[in-house]
């Protein structure tokens, strides 16, 4: 792997935190009311970014 591989791998990681924990904050910030268009903000956001993913989670409830 090159020194830019690597780098671009970091910041696939960053944005993919702080996109979950911009999605945390606002679902506690509504109470998990919202937390279905919330999620499919996020995933609309992420692919439009080309940071698509997997998204099977275990249900919180």
């Amino acid at each position: 792997m090159g020194i830019f591989d690597k780098f671009k791998s970091q910041g696939r990681h960053k944005a993919r935190k702080g996109s979950d924990g911009a999605e945390q904050r606002m679902n506690e910030k509504t109470g998990g009311r919202y937390e279905d268009q919330i999620d499919a903000g996020q995933q609309q956001v992420e692919g439009s970014l080309g940071m698509d993913r997997d998204r099977d989670r275990p249900e919180q409830r």
